[in-house]
C-alpha cells in the first residue's frame, strides 16, 4: 500500500505538469483509494463476500477564475489525461467566479507540517476468519435473551488506503489509513412486541474493536430494553441525549457554523461570532493531531494545513469553519474545514460523571436513546424529531417510551443545556458524553 501511495504521488505531479501544458493557470488533484472486505452473515449463514479495490482521481484547474473539473474511477496514464483534458474544456464554458480558485499559498500545508499520525493499521484477517467473527457476534446475542427472536445480521469491514493532493502551487501531501467494524442489529419478540435495535464498534486498529460477543450481547440488551414502550404525557420536561445521539445536537451546531450556510445568509446563528451561544463552563476543542483518531489529518481537502483551536471557548463561539470559496465569500480566510471537522473534543469545567449520575442529574424526564426524521431547519434553528428512549424518575430508568416527537429552538437548546457527562462515545469526530438540556417541549399521547 505504500509502495502504490508513493507511484500515486508521482502520478498527480504528471497530471499536474499535463495540466500546465495545456495551459491551466493553476490546478489541483486529490486521489484516494482504498481496498479491504466486507462480509455480512444473517443467521448464520453467509449473505456478502465484498473484495473491494476502488480509487478516484478528482481535477480541479482555472483559466482565469474560469473553474474546470472532472473525475475519474479509471487510474491509467491514458484515462489521466483524457480527464485533464476534459476539465480543460468544461473551464471554457463556465462563467468567471471571483472567489474561486486554489486556496491561499500562505495556508497551505508544508512538508514540516505532514506528521504521522497512526492512522495506518492494516488487518491481514483472512476471509474464514472474517465470517467467523460475523457469526460468533450474531449468535452472541440469541444467546444472550431467548426474546432474540430474528437478526438482520452482523457485518465486519476491514479497509486501508491512502488520500494524496497536490496542487500547482508545488504542494504534495500524502497519508495512509485504515478503518475496522463490526456490527450487529438483531430483533427482540414477546407477546405484545417487537422491537429491533443494534451495536457496533470502530476503530482505526482492528485490535482495538470490542469483543464480537460484547457487540452481539450489546445489541440484544439494547432491543430486549425497548420491548413493550409507552408513550409519555405531552409537556415540557428535561431531556437528557445519551452519548451516541447527543452528537446530533452538535452536527446541527456545524452546520450552523459552516461558510456555505453562512455567506447564503440560511444559518440560525449568522450573527453569533463572538457571542455566547453555549454555557461559560462549556469549551470545544478541536485537535486534528489525535494519535489514530477517526477524523485526523494533517491538512483539509483543499491542501489546507490543519490547526488545534478553540471552536467555542467559555460558551462563546470562536470562529466559523470555512474552505476557500466561502471565506472569499464572506472577505475572510479559509480555517481548514473543506472536507469537515477534525476531532472536536467537549471540556466542561464542571463534570457530569458517568450515565448513572448523569441520570440522576436529569432526575425525572425523558432519556432519548434514538432519533428519526430530519425536522430541523437550519436558517431559524426550529427543531423538531421523532424519537424512543426511557421515562426516567427519581434518576432511575422507568420504562421504555416511543411515538414521541421532540421539539425547540436549536439557539434556546445549546444555551440550555445543563450538563455533559463523562461517558464519552469515541467513535466518530465529536467526543461528547451524554447531554441534558434543561426543558424541551415533548409532544405524545
Amino acid at each position: 500500500m505504500l509502495e502504490e501511495m508513493k507511484r500515486v504521488e508521482q502520478a498527480v505531479q504528471e497530471t499536474l505538469a499535463y495540466a500546465k501544458k495545456l495551459g491551466a493557470d493553476s490546478a489541483e488533484v486529490s486521489i484516494s483509494k482504498t481496498q479491504g472486505i466486507q462480509i455480512s452473515s444473517r443467521l448464520g449463514e453467509v449473505e456478502t463476500v465484498e473484495f473491494n479495490h476502488d480509487g478516484a482521481l478528482g481535477i480541479a484547474l482555472w483559466n482565469g477564475k474560469r473553474k474546470g473539473s472532472a473525475s475519474t474511477s479509471d487510474l491509467s496514464p491514458e484515462a489521466l489525461k483524457r480527464t485533464v483534458e476534459a476539465a480543460c474544456n468544461i473551464a471554457k464554458y463556465t462563467s468567471e467566479d471571483d472567489c474561486s480558485g486554489l486556496a491561499d499559498k500562505a495556508l497551505m500545508i508544508k512538508a514540516q507540517q505532514q506528521q504521522d499520525l497512526d492512522l495506518h493499521h492494516p488487518s491481514d484477517i483472512s476471509t474464514d476468519d472474517a465470517i467467523a467473527l460475523t457469526k460468533r457476534c450474531e449468535q452472541a446475542a440469541f444467546d444472550q435473551d431467548g426474546r432474540i427472536t430474528n437478526s438482520d445480521g452482523a457485518s465486519l469491514s476491514s479497509h486501508q488506503g491512502f488520500r494524496v493532493y497536490g496542487n500547482s502551487y508545488g504542494v504534495l501531501a500524502a497519508y495512509p489509513s485504515s478503518r475496522h467494524s463490526l456490527s450487529c442489529a438483531v430483533i427482540a419478540e414477546d407477546e405484545q412486541d417487537m422491537q429491533r435495535d443494534y451495536a457496533y464498534t470502530v476503530s482505526r486498529r482492528f485490535d482495538l474493536l470490542d469483543t464480537p460477543e460484547l457487540v452481539g450481547q450489546q445489541a440484544a440488551k439494547e432491543v430486549i430494553a425497548r420491548l413493550n414502550p409507552s408513550q409519555i404525557a405531552t409537556g415540557k420536561v428535561p431531556v437528557m441525549f445519551k452519548a451516541d445521539v447527543a452528537s446530533s445536537l452538535f452536527g446541527h451546531f456545524i452546520s450552523g457554523i459552516s461558510g456555505g450556510n453562512l455567506y447564503r445568509n440560511s444559518s440560525f446563528l449568522l450573527d453569533k461570532l463572538d457571542k455566547q451561544v453555549f454555557p461559560e463552563w462549556l469549551t470545544i476543542h478541536e485537535d486534528p493531531f489525535i494519535k489514530q483518531g477517526l477524523a485526523s489529518s494533517t491538512f483539509d481537502h483543499e491542501g489546507v494545513a490543519t490547526s488545534k483551536r478553540n471552536i467555542v471557548e467559555a460558551g462563546v463561539l470562536q470562529t466559523w469553519l470555512l474552505s476557500s470559496y466561502s471565506a472569499r465569500k464572506l472577505n475572510l480566510q479559509s480555517t481548514g474545514h473543506a472536507g469537515g471537522i477534525h476531532n472536536w473534543r467537549l471540556q466542561s469545567k464542571q463534570s457530569g460523571g458517568d450515565f448513572e449520575a448523569m441520570l440522576k442529574k436529569l432526575g425525572t424526564g425523558l432519556l432519548v436513546t434514538e432519533m428519526m426524521g430530519q425536522g430541523v431547519n437550519v436558517v431559524n434553528g426550529d427543531y423538531s424529531r421523532g424519537a424512543a428512549g426511557f421515562w426516567v424518575e427519581n434518576g432511575e430508568i422507568q420504562y421504555p417510551v416511543a411515538e414521541i416527537t421532540i421539539a425547540g429552538n436549536l439557539t434556546d437548546m445549546l444555551n440550555n443545556i445543563v450538563a455533559i457527562g463523562d461517558d464519552i462515545d469515541p467513535r466518530g469526530s465529536i467526543y461528547t458524553g451524554s447531554v441534558i438540556l434543561e426543558e424541551m417541549q415533548i409532544a405524545g399521547s
